[in-house]
């Protein structure tokens, strides 16, 4: 009757709007599954063990986390599905939304399966908060934290707070999961790893996932850019997001065809927020964006690895690129978009370059540039642990936040 269960879970992960759910979804009562709810009001999910304290009056809601301090908030021995996470924290600037990070293990795995700062991990980066509502991750007033991935583990699940934050941290939270009695062997467990790249290379992409091994599905990813100031008020986002499939080597199986073409938009990015896809944050006047893209719908598998990148890549025109070489930015124009056809610089080598009169200066040019990139990638892998890098340290997650 286990299997029961995790096709529930699976139909739930395949559609995930509670509207689609039909109504035998939600009358059944699959046998050998019960409801837990991990807090501080009830630390293991014992049944009939919960808020023992103060005599069953609010005896502890929340917990107050020391700067420099690590909270294990669930240590669950069984097999189950975590179905909601929900936490808030007091102190919510940008500095301690990339300071404090959250960390899963499943199935007694030694290594992570998500090591993510914690701001990231629920939908959206750079720091900040907005209200805001995707099918996996909510925040209805900018102040809390809420995640519906389904997460299944077959014997074991320990989710950890580290606060490397300045401030110590009131935190309230509950985890709520179906136990079972046992799974089908082939579960996929969830996994999510944060990347950043504050000074990267002229012309190299940014890996939203760098490769990982194994078999699974790329859930999807929220993608942070601050731009730099010295490209005003040019275009960030013409980059491609690629991903590299099952032994792809020089080239990739899917190409996107730009950054807000990604996430369903068009040109003159503006805030949104959807099922699937969304920008939460657009702050032009910062160069701030956050956006996400989930494949929920058009969901992409792999067999053996898999690698997503985006290309750091804006537009503008021939002068303004002009304008930020002079004062010292980095800029490589790659392509030329006229009325009748689109001219490829790396395959017209003996086109003018940019400081050429002869190159058009009414049209729009492609050119590589260098922002501040970071992402949360999530994805589901066959076994509990990856092979991807651990973390990077608080220097770097801080890198043009503060």
């Amino acid at each position: 009757m286990a299997r029961l269960c995790y096709a529930g879970w699976l139909f739930l992960l395949g559609c995930i709007l509670p509207a689609a759910v039909n109504a035998q979804q939600l009358y059944e009562l699959p046998a050998g599954t019960e409801t837990r709810w991990i807090s501080l009001e009830n630390a293991t999910g014992a049944k009939g063990k919960g808020g023992m304290e103060n005599k069953g009056a609010k005896g502890h809601a929340s917990e107050w986390i020391k700067a420099g301090e690590r909270k294990v908030m669930m240590d669950y021995e069984g097999a189950g599905v975590i179905n909601r996470i929900w936490l808030t924290i007091i102190e919510r600037s940008p500095a301690s939304l990339r300071s404090i990070y959250i960390e899963m293990y499943w199935d007694g795995a030694g290594k992570p399966a998500v090591a993510v700062p914690l701001g990231d991990f629920f939908g959206i980066g750079l720091g900040r908060r907005t209200a805001f509502q995707s099918a996996l991750f909510t925040d209805p007033e900018g102040k809390s934290f809420n995640c519906s991935v389904p997460m299944p583990f077959k014997k074991h699940a320990k989710i950890v707070f580290v606060n490397e934050s300045k401030h110590d941290q009131l935190l309230f939270f509950d985890v709520n999961l179906t136990k079972v009695k046992k799974h089908p062997k082939d579960i996929a467990y969830f996994h999510a790893h944060w990347n950043s790249s504050t000074d990267g290379r002229l012309g190299e992409d940014f890996e939203i996932l760098p490769k990982v091994k194994g078999k699974g599905r790329f859930l999807g990813t929220n993608l942070s850019i601050i731009a730099d100031k010295i490209y005003g008020d040019t275009w960030f986002g013409e980059g491609e997001v690629k991903t590299w499939l099952d032994g792809d080597t020089e080239y990739p199986t899917l190409v996107g065809t730009g950054t807000e073409d990604y996430i369903g938009s068009a040109w003159n990015l503006g805030a949104f927020a959807h099922l699937y896809q969304g920008a939460p944050i657009v702050d032009k006047a910062k160069g701030q964006f956050a956006f996400y893209r989930y494949h929920v719908p058009d969901p992409i598998y792999f067999q053996t690895d898999c690698r997503v990148t985006i290309q750091m890549m804006g537009g503008g025109g021939r002068d303004k690129i002009r304008e930020i070489a002079k004062a010292g930015g980095k800029v490589k124009p790659i392509s030329v978009m006229t009325k009748e056809k689109l001219i490829k610089l790396e395959e017209e080598p003996a086109y003018p370059a940019y400081t050429d009169d002869r190159f058009p200066a009414d049209e729009w040019v492609n050119f590589f540039r260098v922002d501040n990139y970071s992402a949360t990638a999530y994805f589901y892998l066959d076994r509990p642990e990856n092979d991807l890098p651990p973390l990077a340290p608080l220097a770097q997650r801080l890198k043009g936040i503060l």
